[in-house]
């Protein structure tokens, strides 16, 4: 647990960043619990907040002086490279200073334009003079009335107008004299698919996420593990069972609601994995603007999904019981193609190469397997959702959900923002459909929200998060896996299902269906909740000129109103969610104290 700052006012930083000893060197700062991991040595000063992993690190040296052994040797970007971490960087050499963020953006970086002072959080750099709190006008919007995926889209930018943050994979060196450079030091790039069959693939695959699983381990004190009723949680936890001889504690949220609860598909993990199994309530109606409170003052910033209310929640617990790792199976969607809407990337992936005949058989078992009374399934669905998602006259180009992204346009005050006129990057570096997919979840999309949500929430606790399946090993593999070994016969996730033989119970590792790591919002806003939001739009803080309130009140009605009725369509809480909470952190932005 640690957070690292630089600048002008860096003890004043550091105080905002997080509880701890702190290490200053100069404009350079770490502050967290336990040996600073910092360095310093002949005019070079180094802080590292996150974790360095085996066999990069000799034994005995701290992470921090390895970073700086490996940049006199090879330069920045290069040492970067050498490294296996999940973590943001900070070098100093004399008047040059270097900042480096993990691959994936495991840990959180920022800085101001001019790269003068930077931050794990944003609040450290909202505390410095002449620093405007302004909120980005288009984030708002965004955040107001669009859908999650479209808030990490420009990967450079933060919630707030005067605050960058470094992209996942890049560096920054800013030296006197010069503007700011920032590019990237690693990204994931087209190669050949590998040669080999599946079984030789998986075996590699296998491997590699024991080492993934192992090196983290070795680097944990005392760990416990989320456990849903899913692949990827289980398949981390029952690799460190594997690796340990050990069975682990796991950590679960349940529901009331059966449609949420996964305690039944869980139960197949039990005998073979866990020590302990600690369920953790989550009350059909929790204290929502209360949590969010504690939520935002973590996070700085809203909150994505109504997930990480449950994640909240399961952090102070496993806090509580003294342990100091969490691990999770984050990144196992993305690498294994497991989102439901990846179907439609693989369908047009065999389309684009001519493969008809394997493409009705791949409709037919979709259909078969995963048809549902609202979002039906059916070969006119399957068109319907080609056109929407992919450009299938130019290789691999995919395409905005404008429909996803301008639903709740009507919400918006008018002459606030035009969702229509938001124009996604759309990141087109493969030829494959699916890849390109997965590529934007992993790095504008769904990937970079739940890492910062887990980094926050974690770190209020007093926890370290670790998540093997965004060890870059994996990811290089599985981006030269074909899609065949990715879904086939209507079932997702076909390598990883391969790797786990005899590590998985067969109950977990052949499941098709999937919940997911969900909440029950639906019915926390209905009903009571329905109540509380009324009081919440009504309030005279609430109306900043952001939504058209007339709207909103039809909404927060309409949602009621499926929820209570059970009719089959789709309701409103997400959007719901979304409101609450960014006008909690206004209002948590509003109440921040003067530098």
């Amino acid at each position: 647990m640690s957070r690292i700052a630089g600048g002008p006012r860096v003890r004043a930083m550091l105080a905002e960043s997080g509880p701890g000893e702190a290490w200053v060197e100069g404009e350079l700062g770490w502050v967290g619990a336990g040996p600073a991991n910092a360095h310093r040595e002949d005019g070079l000063a180094v802080v590292v907040d996150g974790t360095v992993y085996a066999p990069a690190v000799r034994a005995g040296e701290p992470a921090a002086a390895l970073v700086a052994r490996l940049y006199r040797e090879h330069g920045f970007a290069e040492a970067l490279r050498r490294l296996n971490f999940d973590g943001a960087i900070a070098l100093r050499d004399g008047d040059t200073l270097w900042l480096g963020r993990d691959r994936f953006g495991v840990r959180p970086l920022f800085h101001l334009a001019d790269g003068s002072a930077f931050a794990s959080r944003p609040r450290a750099l909202l505390t410095l003079p002449g620093v405007p709190r302004a909120p980005r006008r288009s984030f708002v919007a965004r955040f107001a009335a669009s859908h999650y995926r479209t808030f990490d889209n420009d990967r450079t930018a933060s919630p707030y107008e005067a605050i960058d943050q470094l992209p996942a994979g890049h560096l920054l060196r800013v030296a006197p004299g010069k503007p700011p450079l920032r590019e990237a030091w690693w990204a994931l790039e087209e190669a050949p698919d590998l040669d080999g069959a599946p079984d030789e693939l998986a075996e590699r695959y296998r491997e590699l996420l024991l080492d993934a699983v192992g090196i983290r381990l070795a680097a944990a004190g005392r760990p416990a593990f989320t456990l849903s009723g899913g692949m990827d949680s289980s398949s981390v936890l029952a690799s460190a069972v594997s690796l340990s001889g050990e069975r682990q504690h796991a950590y679960s949220t349940v529901y009331a609601h059966a449609e949420y609860d996964e305690s039944d598909e869980i139960r197949s993990m039990l005998d073979l994995a866990v020590a302990g199994w600690h369920q953790v309530p989550i009350g059909n109606r929790p204290d929502v603007v209360g949590l969010v409170e504690q939520m935002v003052a973590a996070h700085d910033e809203p909150v994505a999904t109504a997930t990480w209310l449950s994640h909240h929640v399961l952090c102070g617990v496993v806090a509580e019981a003294g342990f100091d790792t969490l691990f999770g199976g984050l990144g196992g969607d993305e690498l294994n193609a497991g989102e439901y809407e990846y179907f439609f990337f693989n369908f047009a992936d065999l389309r684009a190469a001519g493969r008809e005949a394997q493409l009705r058989e791949e409709v037919e078992a979709w259909v078969r397997h995963h048809d549902h009374p609202i979002f039906r399934k059916s070969r006119d669905a399957m068109e319907a959702g080609l056109a929407r998602t992919v450009d299938l006259h130019t290789p691999g180009r995919i395409l905005p959900d404008r429909a996803r992204i301008e639903r709740y346009d009507a919400a918006l005050a008018p002459g606030f923002y035009d969702l229509r006129t938001f124009d996604p990057v759309m990141d087109r570096v493969f030829a494959s459909y699916l890849r390109n997919r997965t590529y934007q979840d992993l790095f504008r999309e769904t990937a970079p929200c739940c890492l910062r949500a887990e980094d926050r929430q974690t770190h209020a606790a007093g926890l370290r998060n670790c998540d093997p399946f965004f060890d870059h090993r994996l990811a290089e593999l599985m981006f030269r896996v074909p899609g065949e070994l990715k879904i086939h016969e209507g079932v997702t996730k076909q390598l990883l299902r391969r790797a786990t033989r005899g590590l998985l119970p067969e109950e977990t590792r052949t499941r098709i269906k999937k919940t997911g790591w969900n909440a029950p919002a639906d019915n926390w806003f209905s009903g009571p909740g329905r109540d509380l939001l009324h009081d919440v739009v009504g309030s005279a803080a609430f109306d900043r000129g952001i939504y058209d309130l007339t709207e909103v009140r039809r909404l927060i009605d309409e949602h009621d109103e499926i929820v209570r009725s059970g009719r089959p369509a789709e309701n409103h809480m997400m959007f719901l969610w979304q409101l609450v909470n960014l006008d909690v952190w206004l209002r948590w932005l509003d109440a921040l104290p003067q530098p």
